[in-house]
């Protein structure tokens, strides 16, 4: 008697910076799912002092790319982090942070989690950040009467083609799934696929986006199926991850 064929493993591309995308490849291999990892970022971290935290009662970290930068950077690890998601905040533990709190989503929620928990008058909040900033943190804690210092400490390149093997495997149904995590990978991704004359050949593909504002940069995009998050974070996409798995099975 034959063996019946196991069903082939199904494949997911990861556009993440690749640190950030190891993470996640190692929680879809335990789904089941092959990432195909194409970092449409890559990291690279500015050779600049340290920023003081003198008088600082709080750093405020929108990337997990800040708290590496931070932490390489700053042997202090007892000043209070303020984290956008549940990413950035497990990486600020990794680090050796102590106290860390998480927004469980995005700028907006950083902001409100922050008026919630701090006072303006007990000293200056630092935003470490890269050189390209989404959202207006500090203009909306600044309507708050909090001071708001920005540190540029690292810098996001973008990639400039896809890897031709990853372009095929879109196109010919070899990925099933897509993932972004923020609209500036979305806004890449759409600008190298159709430089890549696949923008139309994604029929086969399903894209899962962090947000609105990730999904709205895929729009010119053929996909199958465009999906977003129940809420701006990774366990959110993650859900949608696992829906669309026990629909497929």
């Amino acid at each position: 008697m034959s063996a019946i064929p196991k069903r082939p493993c199904p494949r997911a591309l990861v556009t993440r910076p690749r640190a950030e995308a190891m993470e996640i490849a190692a929680a879809l291999a335990g789904r089941g799912i092959e990432a195909v990892i194409e970092p449409l970022i890559e990291i690279r971290t500015l050779d600049l002092p340290a920023p003081s935290l003198a008088g600082v009662q709080a750093v405020l970290c929108t990337s997990a790319n800040g708290v590496r930068a931070l932490a390489a950077a700053a042997a202090e690890r007892a000043i209070r982090v303020f984290a956008v998601g549940d990413a950035t905040a497990a990486r600020a533990r990794a680090e050796g942070f102590a106290r860390v709190e998480s927004a469980y989503g995005d700028v907006g929620e950083l902001a409100r989690l922050v008026r919630r928990r701090l006072d303006p008058t007990e000293g200056r909040l630092l935003h470490v950040a890269g050189t390209a900033v989404a959202g207006d943190l500090a203009g909306e804690l600044h309507e708050a009467g909090f001071s708001v210092e920005r540190a540029v400490m690292y810098e996001a390149q973008a990639t400039t083609s896809l890897n031709p093997a990853t372009a095929a495997a879109l196109s010919d149904g070899g990925i099933g799934l897509a993932l972004f995590f923020s609209p500036r990978t979305a806004a890449i991704f759409a600008r190298l696929a159709i430089a890549a004359g696949i923008a139309g050949r994604l029929g086969r593909v399903t894209a899962l986006s962090i947000s609105p504002g990730a999904d709205a940069g895929l729009v010119r995009l053929g996909f199958r199926e465009r999906i977003i998050a129940a809420a701006p974070n990774q366990a959110a996409l993650l859900d949608r991850v696992d829906a669309l798995m026990e629909a497929a099975s």
